[in-house]
């Protein structure tokens, strides 16, 4: 498979895991509805929901991501290197120049973060910086601009959104079971309403499980894109193998300020080191072994 075939099958597969999430959005709307109201109601309600929960990660989500990150804003005074690289791939990219940022931090790593490519965000590590060769720096920068340029910023930042309304409506539904048997002569017979609770029991617990191995899933797509597109930008798949084989053997894996919420941004798991085997089914990347093979294909 070329890069260009790389690039299409993940957008692809990308968007049909956004497109199932949406589709438990609204089962879970649905069943609120039928025991509360009607059905039109209780999918009215998750869309309400779901858009000004997705408004305010829209608007803040960035700004707050870098300050978890204890990410400082450099600029070319201080790192006119690093800059240089940022500023010459974008213009390749044909997007603007993002802003810059560094995290104090020994473990090597980078992540993107923004709403749109006018309003984007690249941060690296210190240790990233220190530790990787020119050509190295510049395929990392590559794949995190390829983030900005395919919007994934914009779409991890949803997914992630996505999965705390799931969460919420979730939880909404197990407390409305309390009122259910309340509600069986206005809503039908009792015989209907325990197939509507049993049914509703089974998505507020599995729902919230399957949203997040969807955003698992999404993750690791645009992992895979962003790779093969990083690799058109910067026209050295070879660079960002070895760059990610450095990641793979540094002796520091973790990054002291990622958490669970952040975890998906960086070019590989900040968190590897956390769980055993179990974890590579919740792992918010794909293997980098893969990813270094499939790249080690594309030269």
């Amino acid at each position: 498979m070329n890069l260009y075939e790389q690039v299409s099958k993940n957008k692809r597969n990308s968007y049909l895991l956004v497109f199932i999430f949406l589709i438990i959005i609204l089962i879970l709307g649905y069943l609120l509805g039928y025991i509360f109201a009607t059905a039109t109601f209780g999918i009215a309600i998750a869309l309400i929901i779901s858009l000004v929960m997705i408004l305010i990660g829209y608007y803040s989500g960035d700004r707050l991501i870098l300050a978890m990150s204890n990410a400082k804003e450099a600029t070319k005074k201080d790192d006119p290197y690093l800059i240089n690289i940022v500023e010459g791939l974008a213009i390749g990219a044909g997007i603007p120049t993002p802003k810059v940022y560094m995290i104090q931090e020994d473990s090597m790593n980078a992540f993107a973060t923004g709403r749109d490519p006018k309003h984007a965000s690249v941060a690296v590590t210190s240790g990233l910086r220190k530790n990787m060769k020119r050509e190295e720096v510049e395929a990392v920068i590559a794949h995190e601009l390829s983030h900005v340029k395919n919007y994934d910023i914009r779409l991890m930042m949803m997914v992630t959104i996505l999965v705390g309304i799931i969460a919420l409506l979730s939880d909404f539904l197990l407390r409305s079971f309390l009122w259910a048997p309340r509600q069986k002569n206005e809503r039908g017979s009792g015989g209907i309403m325990i197939i509507v609770v049993l049914i509703g029991l089974a998505m507020a617990i599995l729902a919230p499980l399957i949203a997040q191995l969807i955003k698992f899933a999404v993750s690791r797509q645009r992992e895979y894109l962003a790779d093969a597109d990083g690799s058109l930008l910067c026209r050295n798949p070879k660079a960002l193998a070895s760059a990610l084989r450095k990641i793979k053997n540094d002796k520091d894996k973790m990054v002291d300020t990622a958490n669970k919420a952040t975890a998906h941004l960086y070019i590989e798991n900040p968190l590897r080191n956390l769980g055993g085997p179990i974890n590579n089914l919740f792992s918010t990347h794909p293997p980098i072994d893969e990813r270094i093979k499939r790249l080690e294909s594309m030269y």
